[in-house]
Order: structure tokens, then sequence, then C-alpha cells
């Protein structure tokens, strides 16, 4: 394990035998689509197609199984990252501390996100009061503490106690979410975030420190529990992966599970709705069967049928995430709010000025210029990536 936050030349494997191809494809996938949605032109002319829109509230979009994939994918990665250790007898302990280290910077990283924010903002409220209202939740912090959890289930218990623990984190946050009364609501409703047990305890623990002030976080704590189990759903089609000599056993495993764990989160649905902001335990399955049909499907495509000319823009993508994730939240702030240039005789940013002028302009729809940001983002963020990936330069933490 390097360095946190260091850039390292490493020697990446591009073959099969070398990493997991179908994860890197499907965790790539993923990164490319979530860096899409969150980078329109134009906030308020953003896409106005479904694919492209999270749900309002209950109900799954594609744009909606992006964070859950992601975080499957980071289940699944635990398998390879550790199982090796463990089998050449590597002590326990420091195993841990490399968990938790992992777990503490994707955490750090997260909060830094919103703070330097707050530091390039330009007018509006002093520093002191917006970092007053800094949101605590976020999507890097959900994937540290599910990444450092899993992470230290895999090395601290047997793969029957994990099963029992991703069923338990099902069942129980279904049971808080439906039959624990909500103070000074009563019984909960999960129509809207204001009679929820989740609403209701972002809003006690975190206060203003949330995403929809007043109301709640959709990476809050109570739906951190389903979150983990996203997670613990990878980890055992990490070790399908594993487990399964023949590539033909681990895609037919693959889809097995896909299509048994979606049967049950669309039935389970009929009673506790599919929801991203609740994090669901009925969308926890329907997300999680997607996202292991997929890796099967991927598995098929680009190491069963060899098309790994197809595979590579998404392994780019796959092999520095974390990267691409941050590197595109800081950059769109610098060409959001910082860099500056006239515009019609008053300031405005880069971003604006490019959109207006080299996209709105020519194509006239506010909407499919917006679209048309989001994928100039995309293909220039490839070319980094792309020229990182022949240098086999990954950035860890």
């Amino acid at each position: 394990m390097t360095a946190a936050g260091s850039v390292v030349a490493a020697p990446v494997a591009r073959q099969v035998g070398g990493r997991w191809l179908g994860l890197d494809a499907l965790r790539g996938l993923s990164m490319l689509l979530m860096i899409l949605v969150n980078n329109p032109g134009d906030w308020g002319a953003a896409y106005q197609y479904a694919p492209l829109r999270h749900a309002e509230w209950h109900g799954c979009t594609p744009t909606d199984l992006v964070f859950p994939t992601f975080l499957f994918c980071a289940g699944v990665a635990i398998v390879p990252a550790l199982s090796k250790k463990l089998a050449n007898g590597a002590p326990c302990l420091p195993l841990l501390f490399g968990i938790g280290k992992r777990t503490l910077w994707l955490v750090l990283i997260g909060l830094s996100l919103p703070v330097f924010g707050m530091l390039t903002a330009t007018g509006g409220k002093p520093f002191d009061e917006r970092l007053a209202s800094l949101r605590f939740p976020g999507v890097l912090q959900r994937i540290g503490v599910c990444y450092g959890l899993a992470a230290l289930l895999f090395v601290t218990t047997s793969e029957r106690v994990q099963r029992r623990v991703l069923v338990g984190c099902l069942v129980g946050s279904a049971l808080l979410m439906t039959c624990v009364p909500v103070p000074g609501v009563g019984w909960p409703d999960l129509a809207g975030p204001m009679t929820t047990l989740q609403g209701w305890l972002d809003r006690s623990v975190f206060g203003d420190h949330i995403w929809v002030k007043g109301k709640y976080d959709p990476e809050g704590l109570l739906s951190t529990i389903p979150a983990l189990a996203t997670a613990l759903l990878g980890v055992h089609c990490g070790r399908v992966l594993q487990q399964h000599a023949q590539l033909g056993e681990r895609i037919a495993a693959l889809l097995r599970l896909g299509c048994w764990w979606m049967l049950a989160g669309a039935v389970w649905g009929w009673v506790l709705p599919i929801n991203k902001p609740l994090w669901t335990p009925s969308y926890a399955l329907w997300t999680g069967g997607i996202a292991a049909a997929g890796l099967g499907l991927c598995v098929w495509a680009f190491e069963q049928q060899g098309w790994q000319r197809w595979a590579r823009p998404l392994q780019v993508y796959g092999q520095n995430a974390l990267l691409v994730f941050v590197g595109s939240a800081l950059l769109a702030r610098i060409v959001g709010s910082v860099w500056m240039v006239e515009l019609g005789g008053k300031s405005a940013s880069v971003k604006t000025w490019f959109f207006r002028e080299c996209l709105l302009a020519p194509i006239g729809d506010p909407h499919l210029a917006s679209l048309a940001f989001g994928v100039v983002w995309v293909l220039g963020w490839y070319a980094v990536l792309a020229w990182l990936y022949r240098r086999n330069i990954v950035w860890r933490v």
C-alpha cells in the first residue's frame, strides 16, 4: 500500500491475469457516468432527459445506478487486494492499520472538497460563516466508511459471518425505517424526508451540516447501513470471481446472482419503495443485482470475448477513479468560480464563457448545450487519464 495521497508509477498489468479487467471496466463506466452527470454546462438547463437525472424521490433512473455501482466495485476490489496478503500469512495488525489509514484519507479528502469550495467562493458570507454550515456526510465519506467496515469484516471474520452481517444490514435497516416511531411525527412515512427516521436522525446529529438543510442528507447516518450491504454484495461477487476457475462459471454465477438480487429488490420494492436518498434495502438489492449482472457482462465481453480494445476507455477511467473524481471536482470549482474572464462587459467564469460562446451559441438548445458541456468534460478528462494510463501512473491513498 502506497503512502497516502502519493502518485506512484506502478506496474499496472493490463491483461486479465494481472488485473480483473471486467471490474476495471465496470468501475470506469460508473465513474465516467458520474463525471458526466455532475458536470452539466448550466445547472439551470441541466439535462431534461430522465436517464441523466436522478429520480425525484422514489424510483430509480440510470443515474441512480452510478453511486451504488461504484460502491459495489469498491467491495469487489477488497477481495483481490486483501485475500492474497491473508493467504501469505500477513499479520492482521498491519492490514487493519492500512484499512484504517485508507478509510481516514477518503473521509478527509471528502471533507476537504467543500472546504476548497468555500475558500474559493467569491462574495456572499464570510468564510467562517460558510464553515459553520460545512456538510459533514458526502460521497467519498460514505465510500470510505463502507470500504473500511467491509474490509474490516473481510479480514477479521468468516464468509458466513459476513453474509449474516449483510442480511442483518438489509433487514435491520428495513425495520428501523418502517417500525421505529419518528420523534415529533409518529410512525414513519417514507413519502418525504421530514417524516422519516433518516431525516430526523440527520437533522438531530448534524444540524445544518447536511445536504438539504433542515431536511435530510442522502449520505446520512441511517442510510449508511444498507449502503454497507451494497459493499458486502460486492465482496461476495469478488469471491465468486476468485473461487471459480473457469471464466464461464464466473459469468454464469454473477448473472444468476444479479437476476436473483434484482428480483428480490423489485419484489421488496412493492412494500418498501426503491429510493436512493434513503438507500432503502430494496434499492440496495435492486442496484446490487444490476451491478452484479453488469460485472458478469463485462467479464464476458472483455475477458472471455477479448474485446479489450473496447474496454480501454473504461479501463482508463477505472484505474484512476479517485483521481478523476477529486480532480474533476476541484477543476469544476476553479473554472466555475475562480478563473474569471470578461463576457459582454461583465465578469464571468471561464465555464460560463465556454458554455455560452462555444456551445450554446452554435447549438441553440440549452439542454443539448448543457449535455455537450458534460461530454466535452468527459473527453477532456479521458485525455488526461489516457496519458497517465500509458505511463502506468495511478493515484492511490
